[in-house]
């Protein structure tokens, strides 16, 4: 990894506005070189007043992860920040793991815009730090930020990790067991572990590991694992584990009787971010989080600032009543923050807004008039996404559908916010975003499969299949 990139990415981790990067990787151009800010202005076309106004904002961001910045003067500070950035630069690039391939970018999506949850990481540390060895669970419903949790931990520590995901079918215990077999080969060296299940893995990866080092693995969202119904623990993780092996585990909410997290002689501990209790730090973290795309995110800031305007209401009452809308929810927000900016609720006032996912979901439904039988190809379309299930390229999309590519097209970027677009063999591919989304289009009265419509779409599905000699997994 060059200087560049790695500031680049120490930008995005500390949450600075493409302003504030820009102004960081002008003044440390190398590792061992620093300018002034005049030269920074100049180089940028930025007033001096303004690149005062961004080194203010990036030395407060970089504070907790680089204390001494707290104590120097404004003189000192930069100097402190190169050489704090210039130690871990070169301890990541000799010595720190890093992150799996598959999950680099799924990862700097998540941290993008990170925001608080400081008292999830507090709570993990506090309980390993007081454990020999455990299982430790973040519990939370849909588009809590549960995977944003993980992979900013991942990222910030460079454990061991891997990201369980329905609509790609990375869901297995036997992809889990090979990517986690892996990533312990390659940092602890290991040989001849080709057929070892995890338990053996374990045992001997923390035969290499140093006095105090501690083996830490992340998994994220245990509620998508597919496996057979059955005794074992989800993901056959062990029900015993070494001294100094700890996992950071993520679900949804889940019945006891399907836990599936039996352990034996070692401590497990649970943070459900729907307890009362929590109320508090959800509601803060919500709050930080609009702030945060109101004031720095590129795309969207100023038509949110121009709905505020508009609308005659104030940031703070933007921030306090949208927060208590999104039932601390920041799927909620990812969805609704880009719809105000793109003008899509410029007939609503705030307290109109809707109340919580689940509605929101509800109100964009009925706002695209789904319920109209005129938008049978829309229904259609969302339909084969969700019977499938996993990413289909547009064209096959065209084939079952059977209608003009351009209106088929359309609708599919009018629903952009809910898809999820990768290329596949030089084909781009859609899926269902979400998991969130999928049970709401399940749930819905108009996708029964009992009725006509979808009785039609699922031949369809079969002639292509038959036509194609393709084989659709549902």
């Amino acid at each position: 990894m060059n200087w560049q990139d790695f500031l680049n990415q120490q930008a995005a981790s500390q949450s600075l506005s493409p302003e504030e990067t820009k102004a960081l990787l002008t003044a440390l151009p190398k590792e061992n070189e620093a300018i002034n800010q005049q030269e920074i202005a100049n180089k940028l076309n930025f007033s001096i007043a303004n690149v005062k106004a961004y080194f203010k904002e990036i030395y407060k961001n970089f504070e907790p992860v680089c204390p001494e910045l707290q104590n120097t003067s404004s003189r000192g500070k930069l100097e402190k920040l190169r050489n704090y950035l210039t130690q871990k630069y070169y301890g990541i690039s000799k010595t720190e793991p890093s992150i799996p391939p598959e999950f680099q970018s799924l990862i700097t999506e998540k941290i993008k815009s990170f925001c608080g949850r400081g008292f999830v990481f507090t709570a993990f540390a506090n309980f390993i730090n007081t454990n020999k060895k455990c299982y430790f669970t973040v519990i939370g419903d849909a588009g809590m930020g549960k995977s944003t949790i993980a992979a900013k931990y991942v990222f910030e520590h460079k454990t061991i990790c891997y990201f369980n995901n329905l609509q790609e079918n990375r869901n297995s215990p036997e992809l889990f067991l090979e990517s986690i077999r892996q990533q312990l080969i390659n940092r602890y060296q290991l040989t001849n572990v080709d057929k070892d299940d995890l338990s053996t893995l374990l045992v001997k990866a923390t035969e290499k590991l140093t006095t105090n080092e501690k083996l830490i693995i992340v998994v994220d969202a245990l509620d998508e694992v597919k496996q057979e119904p059955g005794g074992e623990n989800i993901l056959y993780l062990p029900k015993t584990l070494p001294d100094n092996v700890y996992f950071f585990l993520t679900r949804r909410r889940y019945e006891a009787t399907k836990e599936r997290l039996y352990a034996e002689g070692l401590k497990t501990e649970s943070l459900d971010l729907t307890d009362p209790k929590y109320n508090q730090e959800n509601q803060h973290d919500i709050q930080e989080y609009i702030r945060f795309c109101l004031k720095n995110d590129p795309e969207h800031k100023a038509g949110l600032q121009t709905w505020i305007e508009t609308k005659h209401i104030t940031p703070d009452a933007f921030v306090n009543q949208l927060a208590t809308k999104s039932d601390n929810n920041f799927m909620y927000l990812r969805y609704v923050l880009p719809a105000i900016a793109e003008g899509k609720y410029n007939d609503l006032n705030l307290t109109q807004l809707p109340q919580g996912l689940q509605n929101y979901y509800q109100t964009h439904w009925e706002r695209m008039k789904m319920n109209d039988s005129s938008e049978k190809m829309k229904v259609m379309i969302l339909f084969i996404l969700v019977e499938i299930g996993t990413p289909i390229s547009g064209e096959m999309l065209f084939e079952i559908v059977n209608e003009d590519e351009c209106d088929v097209q359309n609708i599919l970027n009018e629903w952009i916010e809910y898809l999820k677009l990768q290329t596949i063999d030089e084909d781009i591919c859609y899926s269902i975003y979400h998991a969130s989304f999928l049970d709401f289009l399940k749930g819905k009265r108009e996708f029964k499969a009992t009725r006509k419509l979808f009785t039609e779409v699922n031949q369809r599905i079969v002639d292509y299949w038959d036509r194609t000699g393709m084989i659709i997994k549902s």
